[in-house]
Order: structure tokens, then C-alpha cells, then sequence
């Protein structure tokens, strides 16, 4: 079932599962509320959304999607996975131990479809006079883009690909599954300049097909329907050929269509991606945040392009990733047309992106009279509906201003507008998750937090050595112990050889990161001197208990050797405590 986890996993954010029983707030890159396990007052709950997992400081419990379920439904981990996997459109039955090994099979089976579909294509555009001068002459794509984004053709005839397959040895249901074909099992592309849609590996998973010539009542592209291996709403088209310049520029430009992307590269301007024509999604920003936080909107500004950027901004504050707006010339539709006329003026219009805010409160703006009351009071009311969406109040009270300036009226005005304004009702938690003061607290937490201490600041290793595996309560924490005694790395993400405590490694790096973070190197250095001490003194107490039971078991059984020697091993302890406690 692992491979169903990690679909419901991928398919769920764990801050909406968790936000219908807590409530949640943004607290940075992090989620925090109050705990549901205990009667806190004060918010130590966290959610990270990047690492997929949750930690609830005052009772020390913590894990991914699953484990939360677990606790708050009172159920076992299968149910729980049920419950997920409804919620999130999985079929289970396709995951247990045949299917899994069915479903792997045929998704090897339509990645190998594909990747000689490819091949086909690129082929036939060879081959094409026509389609050559579209692409080469007339579009004027150079030899090595063509390659880098594997570009094709479709000849105009009802089942050449499919005749094409056939003889490789795949049925008419693969050709179907893998949607190559239409309803009557002929060609679904014909006749059209073939765009491969490849995963962040570069393998091809779909097509855009763009039509060459004037063709009545032909749809200008055509895409893959949602298949096994293509989803819309996941897929960042050029995501493979862009992801190094990404992370080189730290930004990326997302344009509406993917020749858009293909015209970007030709001009040596690659940290630039498409959605494929369809609305931004939380899957499509979560994607680019963990290349870069900073993402640039090339949209139009057209009354559908302005509501498709209201709409991200949501989304962006979710992520955790920084929204801006290319703005190009008024005299052009598209980056591509941009590009062909001058990619200097392209790069100048990434290079000048507005902040998101300010480019929609311009566009506000430019609709309305602004010196009439009418005017001034749907600006107010559409920028508003922008403001309520900002989770940073510093960030907020600056555009409030702004407004205020912009109309010429007060702060205080716009302030109660604000306040009037009804804003969209929050849902209610979908269960109320029973506190219970008698939860057991974790006497070995602080264990837990010399841990997580070690794990992202090597230089506090230093003072471990009065430490032994032995001294800590359970073989997970003995494990971790073990390896940063011999490890110098810092711990931003699970190294390889503790895989096996994936999740376990994730809280106590988030613990770390939430409790330690800000600290200077000094302070991390005496709080890691006074777990070591806490940690010596707790296990020599454990050790006084334990040998004084024996002794007593051995007394009253009239065994005078064992007691003699338990005698010494306790007095020798014994001797030993004070200087633990120093």
C-alpha cells in the first residue's frame, strides 16, 4: 500500500485534511494552531506543509496525514487510509499487491507508448516539407530547441500513428488509455505541429498539438486528455528543460501556452514554464516552490487574464511563495509574439515584474472613474476583496494605505469599509476533536530536543560525548544518536541513511527549526549542555531505580552474593550522581 500513501499523500495538502479539525494560521513558511490533543491556550500546533508533517509541542505527538487521522478519529492506520483515499479519489483496490504490480506495469507501458509516439513525430517533421518550414522558417525554432523540446509532427491521415504502434505491439485499449486516439480509434492528432509534455524527468507523458495552416472549425491545439500518467492540474510544461535555470535565477516565469516556453528558450531565456492553458493550481505552485520562492505571472490583462491572477493569490499565500506580474507592451497578445519582434524587450519585461498587489490595483484603477463616488467605491470594493486575501497584516496595512491614497479618502475610512465589508464565512471544523487533559506527557521530550538540536547544528555535537546510545529511551532516538555522533552534516532534509525514520526525522527537524531556529550560536550551545546534563542525570536515576528493585529481589530471595554485588554497583552509582548533576 505504499504506493497508494504516496498518491493520497500527493494528491491532499496536509494543512487542508488538518485545518477541518484545527484552526489554522499562517506562521511563516508554517501552519500553527492550538493543540487538539491537550487544553493549551497558546498555539503550539504546527503544520508544515513543505515537509508533510505535523507536531504538537504540549503533548509531543506528531507524523504525516495518516497519523493525524489516527489520533483524532480514534481509528487504525487502514481506516484512516480509507478515509484519505475517499477524500482524495484513490482507488484502493487498484494498489494492493496485484494491482500495484498492474498499475506499474501499465504505466511502464504508456511511458514506453509515448517515447515512441516521440520518435514518430520528430520523424514525420522531417519528412514534411511543410511542417518543416512552419517550425524551421516560419516560426524560425533552431535545430537544438526542436531537439531539447523533442518537437514533431502528425501527419494528416486517420491512423498513421496508430498503424505505427500497432506493429510495436500495443492493443487498440493501450493506444485508448494513453489517449492517442479519438472516439472512432483513428489518429487524434492530424495534421499538427507535435508539442511533447515530458514529467520533471524528462520523460514524455503527453502532447499539445498546435494545427499548421487554416483549417475550418479545427481547435487551434489540442491536448492529451487526463491520462494514468497526465494530469492538467499537476503538470508544469518545460519544467525538465527549466528547472537549472530556476534554481540559477531563483525565479520562474509562468506564461499561459507552452510555444510561449518553446520562443523563451530559442532566446536563451529558460527559467520560464507554462500551465498549458489551464488555471493555476496549488499543485502547480507547490511544484516551483521547491526550486524557487519567487514566481512571475505573464498573464493577460484582460478581464479573464485579472481573474485568473485574483485567483493565485490565495494559492501563493498557501505555498508560501512570492507573486509578481510581467506587464508586457500593449501592442502585443503573447510573450511568443514579444519574443519574435525583440527578446530584449522580453527580458527587460521580466526584469521590470510588478508586485501582484499593485499590478491589480492598477487594473481596478484604469476600469473606474476615479473621481466619481461610484468609481471610487468598486475600486475600493474589488481591492479590498485582494487585501482580506493577505495573510501578513504589515503587508495589509500598506495597501490599506494605499487605497486610501488612490481614492483621497482616509485610512480610517477604508479601515471601516473593511470592517463592513462581509468577508467570505470560514467553514466550521468538521469534528470536534475532544481535548484531554489527561494526556500523557512525554517525559523523555527533552531527549527529542537535543536530537533535533544536533541534527541542525553540527558545532552543538560537540558536547555529546559524556553520552552513550544506551542512555536514550527508544531505538529510534538511539539510531539518530548513532548517527550524528559520527556525522557532520547539517540536516535540512532526511539523509539516506536514516530513511527508515523518515517521518520521525522531518518532526524533529521542524522541532529544531520552530524552537531553535533563531537562536544564536551561543545559546544553542548552553542548551545543548543542559540536555546532555538532563540526559546523563535522567538515565543515571533510571539505572539507582533499577539496581535498587534487584537488590531488594535479591535480599528477600536470601541470595547474599547477588545482593553484595548489586550493594557495590549501587554505591559506585551512587558515588557517581553528583558529578552528573553539575
Amino acid at each position: 500500500m505504499q504506493d497508494a500513501k504516496e498518491e493520497i499523500r500527493s494528491r491532499l495538502n496536509i494543512e487542508d485534511v488538518i485545518g477541518e479539525y484545527v484552526s489554522l494560521r499562517r506562521a511563516g513558511r508554517n501552519f500553527k494552531g492550538i493543540s487538539p490533543f491537550t487544553d493549551e491556550k497558546t498555539p503550539s500546533f504546527i503544520v508544515s506543509p513543505d515537509k508533510s508533517i505535523w507536531h504538537d509541542f504540549s503533548s509531543n505527538k506528531g507524523g504525516d496525514v495518516f497519523s493525524f487521522v489516527m489520533e483524532v478519529e480514534g481509528v487504525e492506520f487502514r481506516e484512516a487510509l480509507e478515509m484519505l483515499a475517499r477524500k482524495a479519489g484513490v482507488e484502493l483496490a487498484a494498489y494492493d499487491a496485484s494491482g500495484s504490480q498492474q498499475r506499474a506495469k501499465e504505466k511502464q507501458r504508456l511511458l514506453e507508448m509515448h517515447d515512441l509516439a516521440t520518435r514518430y513525430y520528430q520523424q514525420s517533421l522531417m519528412k514534411n516539407e511543410r511542417a518543416v518550414e512552419y517550425v524551421f522558417r516560419q516560426r524560425k525554432l533552431s535545430k537544438e530547441v526542436v531537439q531539447l523540446f523533442r518537437l514533431g509532427f502528425a501527419p494528416d491521415t486517420n491512423d498513421a500513428l496508430v498503424q505505427f504502434l500497432t506493429k510495436k505491439g500495443f492493443s487498440a485499449q493501450e493506444l485508448s488509455s494513453a489517449g492517442l486516439v479519438n472516439r472512432r480509434g483513428g489518429d487524434l492528432f492530424r495534421g499538427r505541429m507535435m508539442v511533447p509534455l515530458m514529467d520533471t524527468s524528462g520523460q514524455v507523458i503527453g502532447f499539445t498539438g498546435r494545427i499548421i495552416g487554416d483549417v475550418p472549425n479545427a481547435p487551434k491545439y489540442l491536448n492529451t486528455p487526463q491520462t494514468m500518467l497526465y494530469d492538467k492540474g499537476r503538470h508544469v510544461f518545460g519544467l525538465s528543460q527549466a528547472k537549472e535555470a530556476i534554481r540559477k535565477s531563483d525565479y520562474a516565469v509562468i506564461v499561459e501556452g507552452n510555444l510561449d516556453v518553446v520562443s523563451s528558450h530559442q532566446v536563451a531565456v529558460s527559467p520560464v514554464v507554462a500551465t498549458a492553458g489551464t488555471a493555476i493550481t496549488e499543485s502547480h505552485l507547490k511544484t516551483l516552490s521547491r526550486l524557487t520562492p519567487n514566481v512571475r505571472l505573464s498573464f493577460d490583462g484582460d478581464a479573464a487574464g485579472v481573474a485568473a491572477t485574483e485567483r493565485a493569490i490565495p494559492i501563493a499565500q498557501r505555498v508560501g511563495v512570492e507573486l509578481t506580474i510581467v506587464t508586457l507592451p500593449g501592442d502585443v497578445k503573447d510573450p511568443d509574439e514579444l519574443i519574435q519582434r525583440s527578446s530584449d524587450e522580453w527580458v527587460q519585461a521580466i526584469e521590470k515584474a510588478t508586485p501582484i498587489v499593485d499590478w491589480l490595483f492598477a487594473q481596478y484603477s484604469q476600469r473606474e472613474d476615479m473621481e466619481s463616488a461610484q468609481g471610487k467605491r468598486r475600486f475600493t470594493t474589488a481591492a479590498l476583496d485582494v487585501v482580506r486575501k493577505l495573510d501578513d497584516a504589515v503587508e495589509a496595512e500598506h495597501y490599506l494605505q494605499r487605497i486610501a491614497e488612490d481614492t483621497g479618502t482616509s485610512l480610517e475610512a477604508v479601515k471601516a469599509k473593511l470592517d463592513f465589508t462581509p468577508s467570505e464565512q470560514k467553514p466550521l471544523l468538521r469534528k470536534k476533536v475532544a481535548h484531554s487533559s489527561s494526556v500523557t506527557p512525554d517525559s523523555q521530550a527533552y531527549q527529542d530536543s537535543l536530537l533535533a538540536l544536533a541534527l541542525i547544528d553540527p558545532k552543538t555535537r560537540e558536547g555529546l560525548g559524556s553520552l552513550q546510545s544506551t542512555m536514550f529511551s527508544t531505538p529510534e532516538r538511539q539510531t539518530i544518536f548513532s548517527w550524528v555522533q559520527s556525522s557532520d552534516e547539517t540536516v535540512t532534509d532526511t539523509p539516506k541513511d536514516l530513511h527508515d525514520l523518515d517521518t520521525y526525522v522531518k518532526i524533529l527537524v521542524l522541532k529544531a527549526d520552530t524552537r531553535y531556529g533563531q537562536w544564536s550560536d551561543d545559546d544553542r550551545l548552553l542548551e545543548m549542555t543542559r540536555l546532555v546534563r538532563l540526559t546523563v542525570k535522567e538515565h543515571t536515576q533510571t539505572q539507582k531505580e533499577t539496581l535498587t528493585a534487584e537488590l531488594r529481589a535479591a535480599e528477600d530471595a536470601g541470595d547474599d552474593v547477588s545482593a553484595m554485588r548489586l550493594k557495590k554497583k549501587l554505591n559506585d552509582l551512587i558515588k557517581e550522581m553528583p558529578r552528573a548533576k553539575k
